[in-house]
Parts: structure tokens; C-alpha cells; sequence
């Protein structure tokens, strides 16, 4: 992927650009009259972050719109089977025994040779499994069923019997090599796949949601199936391995027919059941810091991040136009129709709010010349709009309640203390003690207090525990002994992935590349759509625009599990070894992710989050229970009635966190994101009102900053300050005024190889098995090295004299080299 790819519109490019921009004609002003509305009209978005969306949208996400039909088909092969043997009653009428039995039957039939009768019991599970809708009068009966069934099927041992059969289709060469011969791939090539991956999904999705009336031994069900899911139980690797490996075989162009979007999913919630989700992860990172002997986390972020505001959104281009032509007519009282932005909400401890105001009296034209010639939208925010009833004063009561101070505490690392110290000795002594923070002789007592300070704040990671264990290992292998390392699902994951992360990682940015709505179609690219084109091709409008829908639905899932998959990942392995999520990263941005996730962004973000790719009245369950009402385009067209889509918010967040796990702390990487000119992109991301979502934007321009010039970041002062307000403050990080040595030329390529060579040694050191071979004795003894037991091939002693022939009799010694000193 190349940086001209991400070139960002031109349209950016608006300080000086007003008169040449009116000459393009009328079609531009209108473009951006209908931007501007629409960008004022952006309201606050109720979204809250979680693991996961509502359990109805994450069952209704597993089907396309194009599998409706099969529904139908699950409940008449289970009726037909079920009929003989319940005699006309209903699958909710029966007793428990009753049904323990129909499913052992199941099972059995499970294991006949004739492919098309275990599909047709595989579909009969699979309408259990779906809740037996067609005997429900409303969705939350299909739910409460579903989960019935499905404890009962994993009790029964549905699962191990799935799990055999999968492995068969993932193996069948002719199912392979008939989707390789066929022009196109449609909906009928992966069947028994998607019936099998479909009842698995169900199980691991249904089992790893708890509930409030949840029995006992459903409990302690739970926790078998998770530890299960997570042990090497199938050909000693985890069940993930299993899916990993159909994601690779897939983008190698060796089985197209494999539905991706449910192997995505599937591997993403069992992820998600064995490591755990974010709250687990908060969970088990307090655990971990006592494990340690650190100190508690000053704040629970979670909690935080929830409690924020949005900032308001920020202007566009056709507000800037109009507001610099009413500074050219001399209106100085440009502000009849301003919105309070919300940015300033905290202006009594703004730092930059006299800067900003005298810098608007000074010169009202200060977004001139910056970094490309381009203006901060969050600095200009005139409404073109008439504007709303004004609100009624509020009470000077109500402001007690805004928060005081800043939302995060601030912190320190031991490297910024001992930087301190070194400056300040230089300075005043003229010499330095290298890493002792603890001696202040001689320095004056404001410099004392500064540290004083930052000791008060200094925050020791696991990350960094951890890094200084292993350098210690490295040293003393001997002395220190084996280190003990903990068998959790993070640690067999890594385990089993580590052969093959690159693949896994390279397959995962193939199949996100894909699905991102700014890529183009190419003749080489893998095909997505498999599991989602029907057998014969829409005739008629309403069916293309079904169609169409569906495939957008389509795409949007398969972002929205990758990212959440690749974030998981990072999270857990970070804290499972900092090592281990070093690599992980490294592959990823060796396979351009920084570039793929910019691109990604560098589209209409409001118009993505906004999106309408669903048709409500075919979400599963409701199309099962409810009668089917006719279809027409307007219908279609107007979608549901959301604010905005969530799953669209959830993968955006996703990648920005992913964004930030890759750049942070990193110098060579931060400046890829200022090569890839990402800050007018991460600029209009801004525009959406969620305070999750912006904070991860400000947090990567903060990094960037000191690398934009002092003309950026002059004409970006809301942004700065929005940055301030928003994130965490490092004491002593130079982040607004670009001083640091951090800022100064790198050798970037010498930063990725010292780390490379750290990751490899660490790997060597735990994972290879010969890794101790130097240092093991060596026995001398003639006696005992002969009469050690050498284990050969049965047919040995066949070809015995041929082998002493070959290898002794033909091979010259040299005796005489014995005696030559080395």
C-alpha cells in the first residue's frame, strides 16, 4: 500500500483557497451546503462501548438476508423427524427425558456415511439450536428456548460430534477444488458449512452471555465449555487454531468457498469466552498489578471514558468560506448565530483559552498558513442554519455538578524522572549519575519538589516489570533457573499461534482490506461475498437493492469482528507478556495496518457510522416469528430508525484503539502516521459526537503534535485544548511546544530491530526446545556415549553394510587434523 493512496481530499486545503473554490462552480457550494447541514445536525450519539452488541443483534448478525429461505427448510427436516418420534406433539410439550432422547438419536444419526441424511439432521440441530421458533408467539420465547436447547445440546456432547464433521469439510478436497473450477461462488458451495459453523456460533455465543436466572449447573457448564474452548483439546491446539487456520487456507485462494463472515465471528466470540472481554481484562490487570506489588490503577478507565462528553462537532468547509467572507466585509461581529461549543465547557481551566481569545483579536485570520495550508475545523464553528429557540438559563447551581479537574491522573515513568535528574544535574553540577533518582545533592530545592512531584505520580506498568525480568533472565540463565510460566488461554493461544502468527495476521489485514468500504475492487483481490450471493442473480430493482444491502451488512460484520478480534488479541497479550504483543504488533505493521486503518478512516465517517445496511423486518428472530410484510424500495430505502449503526461505531473505535496500541511509546511509527498526513483525516473523524470515539482521535494527534511545526499547531488551538481537557497528561512530555529530544531525526530502522532482536530472544528462550544446548554437560566417558541406546528404523539392518559402506568405508579421515591446534 502506498502513501499516495491516502491523499486526502483537496478540499481540506481551505485557508487561502476561498476565491479559487467559489470559481469551481455551483455544484461545489451546493455539496457543501447539504455537508454543513448535515454536519450541524449531527446530535449526541447514545452509544454505550461493550464486548459486544444486544444478544438479539449479535444472533440476527450471524445470518444474510440471502439465507432467509433456509429458516423454513431447518423447521420442516426437523417436523418430518421429529414426528415419528414425539407422535404429534410439540417440542415444548415434551418431557425432558423425552427430548435428552430425540437429541441422543441426533447424535447418532450424526455419524452415517450418506452426506445429504447428516446434513438434514445437522439442519434438524440447528432449529433447536435456533429456539424451535416456529412454536413461539414472540422473539424473547425464541431466546429463552434457544438457550434451553442449547445447554442441552452441549450437554449431550453436540459439540465434540460438530467439531469431528468440521474438521472433515475443512480437509474435503473435492468440495475445494469444485468451488476453484466454478466462474462464481455462490450461497449453495458452502451448505454444510455454514450449517455447521451456524449451530457452533449459537452454542458459543448462547453459553458465554450470563444471565441473571441462570441455574447452577448451567454455571458450572459455562466454565467447561469456556476452559475446553481454550485448552489444547483438538489436535492438541486450542479451537481457535482450528479457525485461524480456515482464514489462511481461505486467503491462499485454496478453499473460496469457505463462509468467512461466520468463521470471523465464531473465532472472535470464542476469543472473546476464553480470554474474556474488557471488564475480565480490568479484572485480571488489578490482579495482576497485586501479583506484582504495585500499586492499584489510579482510575478505572472503563468508568471514565463512559462518564465523558462529546465535544461538539466540527465545522465544514462551507462554514469556513462563509465566515471568512463576512471577515472580508468587515463584519467584526462575526458571532450572531455561534453555537457554544462544547470544547469550552471547561473554560475557567482552559489553559489555552487567553491565548485562543488573543489570538482571534489580534489577527481574526490566524488559520492561515498551516500545515498545508489547511484550518482546523473544530476552530471555526458558525451555524449557517437558523439557529434553535434559545435554552432557558439554568440555575448557577446546576454547574456544581461538571466535573473538577481533569478526568485522568496524570503519570510518570522512571525513564522521565531519570531524564530530569540527568538535565538537571548537566545544568547545575556538570555531571550525571546515571540512572539514580534517589541522590539530589547539590541540586536547588525547586528542582527537590519537581521531583518530589513526579515521584507522587509515577506509574510502574506490568509492561515494564515484565521487559525487566526478562533482561534479567537473559543475563543470568543459570543463576535465576527455569522461569515458571502460567498455562492460561492467553499463553496456549500464543503457544499455538506462534508458527504461523505472520500468516494469521497477514490474512486477518487481507480480509479487513476487503471489507473496508474505501477499497476498490480489484481482479486479485479474495472474494468476501461467497456467503452472501444467491445461486441466481436478482432480476428485478428491489431485488438488486436487497441485495445490495445485504452485501454492505455483509462487509460492515466481517470490519466489525476483525477488529474487535485484533484488538481482543493485543489487549491479552499485552498483559499476558509484553513480548507477546510486540510481535503481534510488529507483523502487523510490517503488513501496512497503520496505512490500511488511515485509509479506512479517509472516507465520509458520518455517512459510515450513520449507515442503514439492515432491513429490519429480516433480522432473525423477528422474520421467524412475525408475518413477513411486503417489501417495496421506499421501504428499503428509509431503513430503520437509528441514530446511528452500531456496529459501524463499535469497529471505528476498534481500529483507532488499535491505532493507538501500535503507535504508542513508538517514534518510528508515530512519524508513519505523519508521512501518511493522518491528521486532517483523524481531524474529521471529530465530527462524531461519541466521547469514546474522540478521545482516541486526540489521543493520536497528541502523539503527533511536536512533529506538525508550531504553524499547525497555532492554527489548532481548539484541538489542542480539546486534547488537554480530554487526555492524560504525562508530567515532563512536551507533547504542545515539540522541545522534546524525542523530536529530533531517529534512526527508525535501528528502533524496529532492537526490538525484533528483544522479541526473538524472548521466544528463544521460552519456546525453543534446544534453546539450552551450549550449556548442557557433555559426557566424556567412551563407555557410557557407546553404550547409549540409539532408536533406528525396523528396516535397519536390511541396508546395514550399504549404510557402512556409504558413511564410514567411502569417507576419508583425516587423522592428522586431531593434532593440528585449533
Amino acid at each position: 500500500m502506498q502513501a499516495e493512496d491516502l491523499e486526502v481530499p483537496l478540499l481540506n486545503n481551505l485557508n487561502d483557497n476561498g476565491g479559487r473554490l467559489r470559481s469551481k462552480g455551483k455544484d461545489v457550494f451546493k455539496e457543501q451546503q447539504k455537508e454543513s447541514e448535515n454536519s450541524m445536525e449531527s446530535p449526541n450519539l447514545e452509544f454505550e462501548y461493550g464486548d459486544t452488541d444486544t444478544p438479539t443483534a449479535e444472533l440476527s448478525e450471524l445470518y444474510s438476508y440471502t439465507e432467509e429461505p433456509e429458516f423454513a427448510l431447518n423447521r420442516d427436516y426437523f417436523e418430518e423427524d421429529f414426528k415419528s418420534h414425539a407422535r404429534g406433539r410439540r417440542w415444548i410439550d415434551v418431557s425432558a427425558e423425552e427430548r435428552r432422547a430425540y437429541v441422543m438419536r441426533l447424535l447418532d444419526a450424526l455419524e452415517v456415511t450418506d452426506r445429504d441424511k447428516r446434513l438434514k439432521v445437522a439442519r434438524a440441530i440447528l432449529y433447536l439450536a435456533q429456539g424451535v421458533f416456529d412454536e413461539c408467539d414472540a422473539e424473547a420465547d425464541v431466546l429463552r428456548w434457544s438457550r434451553r436447547n442449547v445447554f442441552l445440546l452441549y450437554d449431550m456432547g453436540i459439540f465434540t460430534a460438530l467439531l469431528e464433521l468440521l474438521s472433515m469439510e475443512i480437509d474435503n478436497n473435492q468440495a475445494c477444488s469444485s468451488a476453484l473450477r466454478k466462474p462464481a461462488i455462490s450461497l449453495a458451495d458452502s451448505t454444510e458449512l455454514r450449517v455447521l459453523l451456524s449451530i457452533m456460533y449459537l452454542m458459543v455465543e448462547t453459553v458465554r452471555v450470563q444471565t441473571d436466572d441462570d441455574n447452577p449447573e448451567w454455571r458450572a457448564t459455562r466454565e467447561a465449555f469456556k476452559n475446553e474452548l481454550g485448552a489444547p483439546l483438538y489436535n492438541g491446539e486450542p479451537f481457535a487454531l482450528l479457525l485461524f487456520s480456515m482464514v489462511t487456507k481461505f486467503c491462499s485462494m485454496n478453499a473460496p468457498h469457505f463462509p468467512m463472515k461466520k468463521v470471523l465471528l465464531l473465532l472472535w466470540k470464542t476469543i472473546l469466552f476464553t480470554l474474556g472481554g474488557f471488564e475480565e481484562l480490568q479484572e485480571m490487570k488489578m490482579r495482576g498489578r497485586e501479583r506484582l506489588n504495585l500499586p492499584p490503577l489510579p482510575e478505572d478507565s472503563i468508568k471514565v471514558v463512559r462518564a465523558m462528553r462529546a465535544a461538539s462537532p466540527p465545522a465544514s468547509a462551507m462554514e469556513l468560506i462563509e465566515q471568512q467572507q463576512q471577515q472580508k466585509r468587515g463584519r467584526r461581529s462575526r458571532r450572531p448565530l455561534v453555537k457554544q461549543d462544547s470544547l469550552d465547557t471547561y473554560n475557567e481551566r482552559d489553559p489555552f483559552k487567553n491565548d485562543d481569545v488573543r489570538d482571534e483579536e489580534e489577527d481574526p485570520e490566524d488559520g492561515d498558513g498551516g500545515m498545508e495550508g489547511e484550518v482546523d475545523p473544530l476552530d471555526r464553528d458558525v451555524i449557517i442554519q437558523p439557529p434553535p429557540p434559545p435554552p432557558p438559563l439554568r440555575p448557577p447551581a446546576e454547574r456544581v455538578n461538571f466535573p473538577k479537574g481533569l478526568p485522568w491522573a496524570p503519570k510518570v515513568r522512571e525513564k522521565d524522572i531519570e531524564h530530569f535528574l540527568e538535565t538537571s544535574r548537566n545544568k547545575f553540577i556538570g555531571f550525571t549519575l546515571g540512572n539514580d533518582t534517589e541522590t539530589l545533592v547539590g541540586l536547588p530545592r525547586p528542582i527537590h519538589e519537581s521531583v518530589k512531584t513526579l515521584k507522587q505520580h509515577k506509574y510502574v506498568s506490568i509492561a515494564e516489570v515484565q521487559m525487566k525480568r526478562e533482561e534479567e533472565l537473559q543475563q543470568c540463565p543459570l543463576s535465576l533457573g527455569e522461569e515458571e510460566v502460567d498455562e492460561t488461554p492467553a499463553e496456549m493461544l500464543y503457544l499455538g499461534m506462534l508458527p504461523n502468527l505472520s500468516q494469521y495476521v497477514i490474512a486477518l489485514l487481507k480480509l479487513l482490506l476487503a471489507a473496508a468500504p474505501t477499497s476498490k475492487a480489484k481482479t486479485d483481490s479474495i472474494n468476501i461475498l461467497a456467503d452472501v450471493l444467491p445461486e441466481e442473480m436478482p432480476i428485478t430493482v428491489l431485488q438488486s437493492m436487497k441485495l445490495g444491502i445485504d452485501v454492505n451488512r455483509h462487509k460492515e460484520i466481517i470490519v466489525k469482528a476483525i477488529s474487535a478480534l485484533l484488538l481482543l488479541l493485543l489487549k491479552h497479550l499485552k498483559l499476558n507478556h509484553v513480548y507477546q504483543f510486540e510481535i503481534v504488533s510488529q507483523h502487523l505493521v510490517f503488513a501496512n495496518c497503520i496505512p490500511l486503518i488511515l485509509k479506512f478512516f479517509n472516507q465520509n465517517i458520518m455517512s459510515y457510522i450513520s449507515a442503514k445496511n439492515s432491513i429490519c423486518v429480516l433480522d432473525f428472530p423477528h422474520c421467524a416469528v412475525h408475518e413477513m410484510p411486503e417489501l417495496t424500495a421506499e421501504s428499503l430505502e428509509a431503513g430503520d430508525n437509528n441514530q446511528f449503526c452500531w456496529r459501524n461505531l463499535f469497529s471505528c473505535i476498534n481500529l483507532l484503539r488499535i491505532l493507538n496500541k501500535l503507535t504508542k511509546w513508538k517514534h518510528s511509527r508515530t512519524m508513519m502516521l505523519v508521512v501518511f498526513k493522518s491528521a486532517p483525516i483523524l481531524k474529521r473523524a471529530l465530527k462524531v459526537k461519541q466521547a469514546m470515539m474522540q478521545l482516541y482521535v486526540l489521543k493520536l494527534l497528541k502523539i503527533q503534535t511536536k512533529y506538525l511545526g508550531r504553524q499547525w499547531r497555532k492554527s489548532n488551538m481548539k484541538t489542542m485544548s480539546a486534547i488537554y481537557q480530554k487526555v492524560r497528561h504525562r508530567l515532563n512530555d512536551d507533547w504542545a511546544y515539540g522541545n522534546d529530544i524525542d523530536a529530533r531525526p531517529w534512526d527508525f530502522q535501528a528502533e524496529e530491530c532492537a526490538l525484533r532482536e528483544s522479541i526473538e530472544k524472548f521466544n528463544s528462550r521460552r519456546y525453543d526446545k534446544n534453546r539450552n544446548g551450549d550449556l548442557a554437560p557433555v559426557d566424556n566417558c567412551l563407555q557410557s556415549v557407546l553404550g547409549q541406546r540409539v532408536d533406528l528404523p525396523d528396516d535397519f539392518h536390511y541396508s546395514y553394510e550399504m549404510w557402512l559402506e556409504r558413511e564410514v568405508f567411502s569417507q576419508p579421515i583425516e587423522w592428522e587434523g586431531l593434532l593440528v591446534e585449533p
